[in-house]
């Protein structure tokens, strides 16, 4: 049954007439009236007894106007529920971001926002693959590759820097390399092939001062971010990590510092129907005053 039609029948059936209900709902006698036809013919029933004093309701009409009234009530409490939540920073909240990020910075941060939005349910998803917004398997993504899903509200967030750091053990066993040809002969540990890059051109540092391609030790491929780091501080080899993620450890050093290729954007993503939620803003505005305050 067209809701509309449910509506306007709710309506008449409150009011006692259609001129009442016209009066409420701002349509005219002769509308109603239409519109009422159409749902009696429709249904093959009578819903009204029609007389010179008004309208009466139909043991059908009566039953009909039960089921009305309920959803009636269903809609008016989600109406109220939807303007609560565009109003008020409240209800759930599921974040995406990179393993290597949220496990590091973004947890880091996240217990000041939960004391802060106490009504705010937060959970978050660490994955280096990009999850599916549209479909709501997330709500806001923070993400080191813009979006491509078509629907999508995306604000750059912040520029991540990167360089190259190996372990105080690793330099006092097998030395520190000065200069980029170096490499050649150092142990290099790279993301894998088992998951999808967090950023592009990930393994840039096998290319780098090589145009010949010659072919460096890789000791190690790990498929995610947060693992060849701790895999460079326990001493195994040399590695791109994003400078935030470095100085997780005093036990790491900057080497190569001639070498500054790596700058990545951060983008904050949600769903365009999200766009005017609180909970999302209150989010988002939080993240911007915690990336202030952090050196990238």
């Amino acid at each position: 049954m067209d809701w509309d039609k449910l509506r306007i029948f709710h309506a008449v059936a409150d009011a006692g007439s259609f001129t009442h209900a016209g009066d409420q709902l701002k349509l005219s006698q002769s509308a109603i009236s239409r519109q009422i036809g159409a749902l009696e013919e429709q249904l093959g029933v009578m819903l009204f007894h029609r007389h010179a004093r008004g309208l009466i309701l139909t043991e059908q009409g009566e039953l009909l106007n039960r089921t009305a009234r309920e959803m009636a009530g269903k809609v008016n409490t989600a109406e109220a529920v939807l303007r609560a939540n565009q109003e008020k920073a409240a209800g759930r909240l599921k974040i995406t971001a990179t393993v290597g990020f949220g496990s590091t910075w973004l947890t880091a941060q996240i217990h000041e926002f939960i004391e802060a939005y106490p009504d705010i349910d937060v959970s978050l998803v660490l994955s280096d693959n990009e999850l599916d917004l549209g479909m709501r398997e997330a709500d806001v993504a923070l993400r080191f590759i813009a979006p491509r899903q078509p629907g999508l509200v995306q604000r750059h967030l912040m520029t991540v820097h990167s360089h190259v750091y190996a372990s105080q053990a690793y330099i006092e066993k097998y030395g520190k390399p000065v200069k980029v040809a170096d490499l050649a002969n150092h142990r290099l540990i790279i993301f894998g092939e088992d998951a999808r890059a967090p950023v592009a051109d990930v393994n840039w540092l096998l290319a780098w001062g090589n145009p010949d391609a010659a072919p460096r030790r890789v000791v190690l491929r790990v498929n995610n971010t947060y693992g060849i780091f701790r895999a460079v501080e326990s001493g195994l080899g040399i590695a791109s990590l994003a400078d935030y993620l470095a100085r997780q450890s005093t036990n790491l050093v900057q080497v190569l510092p001639e070498i500054d290729k790596r700058s990545t954007d951060v983008f904050f993503t949600y769903p365009e129907e999200l766009r005017h939620s609180k909970r999302i803003a209150v989010f988002r505005d939080f993240l911007l005053r915690k990336v202030a305050a952090t050196k990238f």
